[in-house]
């Protein structure tokens, strides 16, 4: 793969203009999933949040045909033909659909094309991300058509992410091939933008949305805070530039499709299975957090609905089992409710997510994404791949991109063979790690066909090794915690005032009846233990709730492990044993309190 179109070969541009004509004029609210991606496109890089694909051509199409093909697509689908208006300043809050209007297609035509020709169509699509959509005027895809003596090889396209999403990419390069191939394209039957925006508004809709953000809360309030929390880690939402590994196995393919005989449920459920599985045992956490943003398109009115349905199915899946098979049925339960608390308003999430957080003192980031496109009609490869299905097993290092989470895995295909694109952070998996780690999910399935898996055996199965932490982290509040982290970053927040962490037999605070008997304190009682912090301020004057409130705003970019305690204690000057617990806890207390509203 290459990162910047180089062509080898001299070249030769032209720009051609394509008019289009489709339904009538429509107008209409946002749906979700569109509020979701403009507010990422106001935001982000537009290398990072617009998205690319390749078509091939068939040898033999004219240039005529493919533009036929394109303005055929861009009448059938409203959300092609879709601007979004908006002042300058301000995010858009309507959609606006024409009946008509033109598109451009740069071609670059070429003597002969690259050795690689398929990678080179890939860097032109790439390039292509390069520049914001103007949301408001701009035709929402930017094509080239690469050409050689004038015969269309591949089209090469960026799309706007508020448009389209891999899904909708998918449904798309079939329906180009069909059109090309000169097959009728059957009638439409999902949704367009501006009707499911009707349908997410509709009383059954807001209730939908109100479910979802309590299920997402029950979990940013009860789950871990961040799935790889070790001393080599770094926070969710710190980006780091990750090289692509691609596993193309048709072991994998193999065992998957005989674990999922054996256990008589659908090979997406083991593999999500398997998946969360090793992420679990791999970060030493009790259970699994992941982000799957392809499971809503579940529904039959959005399934083929060409726009973008954006908007993240958040898995919490408990792995305390005793084994494989158990962990499988579980899956399924687990991925349903998922999937069905994958609508809501993201504005609202969002102001949720920063009010729990900040009562529980953490930081909530899409740590794990896993992205199964397995299913979709044509499988978004990046470079034309289906020449190669022999691999009995192989791991190729691809290109880096800047990596908003710690993992990040596409599942491209499982048959013949399981092809799967991962980006793990460099900061919790070496490069030996990254491939350990694939090879490791073949392993744990290969085991899983000939039978069922006990969970202990998880290391010995795949030689995957859990994340070492030492005796110093504890399990505080269903998080891995660093005593000395968070001693640190209190220090600064507090202004460099002396500041004593130490763990406390529970309930107390958010901690209040939380029942874990693994933690290392509090095991008699039953209850997990919690954090105190106590802080000597001298003659500053200072209050729980200040110190909570200056910690939590350091938080988010702050080392692994950091969780805010349940108990701030304000004593007058440190005692001559700093590093006593004793010693602190004999001190006069000027003030205490968990730091939160009276609500936690």
């Amino acid at each position: 793969m290459h990162q910047n179109p180089q062509p080898l070969t001299s070249t030769t541009t032209t720009t051609t203009t394509v008019a289009y004509a489709g339904g009538d004029e429509r107008r209409g609210p946002l749906t979700m999933g569109q509020a979701n991606m403009i507010r990422c496109i106001l935001r982000d890089d537009p290398t990072h949040i617009n998205i690319h694909d390749v078509w091939p051509v068939p040898e033999g199409t004219t240039p005529a045909a493919v533009t036929d093909a394109l303005r055929a697509l861009a009448g059938r689908h409203e959300g092609l033909r879709t601007t979004f208006p908006h002042l300058p300043g301000s995010a858009p809050v309507d959609q606006v659909v024409s009946a008509e209007g033109t598109f451009t297609v740069t071609v670059l035509d070429h003597t002969e094309l690259p050795a690689d020709p398929a990678g080179y169509a890939e860097s032109v699509a790439r390039a292509a991300r390069a520049g914001r959509f103007a949301l408001e005027r701009e035709f929402p895809l930017r094509i080239t058509l690469l050409t050689v003596a004038g015969q269309p090889a591949y089209v090469a396209l960026a799309f706007s992410h508020a448009v389209a999403d891999a899904s909708a990419m998918a449904i798309l390069r079939e329906e180009f091939a069909e059109l090309l191939a000169g097959k009728e394209l059957p009638g439409l039957t999902s949704l367009p933008p501006v009707d499911l925006a009707a349908v997410e508004a509709s009383p059954a809709g807001l209730r939908k949305s109100e479910a979802s953000l309590r299920y997402w809360e029950r979990i940013l309030r009860t789950g871990p805070q961040e799935m790889f929390a070790e001393p080599r880690g770094r926070r969710p939402g710190t980006d780091e530039e990750a090289r692509q590994l691609t596993l193309r196995s048709r072991r994998g393919g193999r065992a998957l499709a005989g674990a999922a005989r054996r256990t008589g449920h659908p090979e997406a459920t083991v593999l999500m299975a398997a998946w969360c599985a090793v992420v679990a045992h791999r970060a030493g956490q009790d259970s699994c957090v992941t982000a799957v943003p392809s499971a809503n398109r579940f529904h039959a009115r959005v399934a083929r609905s060409v726009t973008t349905t954006s908007q993240d199915a958040l898995l919490h899946l408990d792995v305390r089992v005793p084994a494989f098979d158990a962990l499988v049925s579980r899956t399924w339960g687990a991925v349903l409710n998922a999937y069905r608390h994958s609508q809501f308003d993201s504005v609202r999430l969002w102001e949720m997510i920063d009010r729990v957080t900040a009562e529980r003192g953490s930081h909530f980031g899409r740590d794990v994404v896993f992205n199964d496109v397995s299913a979709l009609p044509a499988p978004l490869l990046g470079t034309d791949a289906q020449d190669r299905d022999d691999a009995e097993q192989e791991l190729v290092w691809g290109p880096p991109q800047a990596l908003p989470t710690r993992l990040l895995a596409f599942t491209y295909r499982t048959a013949p063979q399981l092809h799967i694109s991962l980006w793990a952070a460099p900061s919790v998996f070496t490069a030996e790690e990254a491939e350990g780690f694939l090879s490791g999910l073949v392993l744990l399935l290969e085991a899983a066909a000939a039978g069922d898996v006990p969970m202990e055996a998880l290391a010995e199965v795949t030689g995957i090794r859990p994340a070492e932490r030492g005796p110093d982290w504890l399990r505080v509040d269903g998080c891995w915690v660093s005593p000395d982290a968070v001693r640190e970053t209190l220090g600064r927040a507090v202004g460099g005032l002396p500041v004593h962490v130490t763990e406390e037999p529970g309930p107390y605070g958010s901690a209040a009846g939380a029942a874990d008997t693994d933690g290392p304190a509090g095991e008699a009682s039953g209850a997990e233990p919690h954090l105190t912090a106590y802080i000597a301020c001298g003659d500053t004057p200072l209050a729980p709730e200040e110190a909570h409130r200056a910690l939590t705003a350091l938080i988010p970019a702050a080392g692994s492990g950091v969780l805010a305690p349940d108990r701030y204690v304000i004593v007058g000057n440190p005692p001559t044993e700093p590093d006593r617990s004793d010693a602190w806890r004999r001190l006069n207390t000027i003030d205490e309190g968990t730091g939160r509203s009276r609500q936690v």
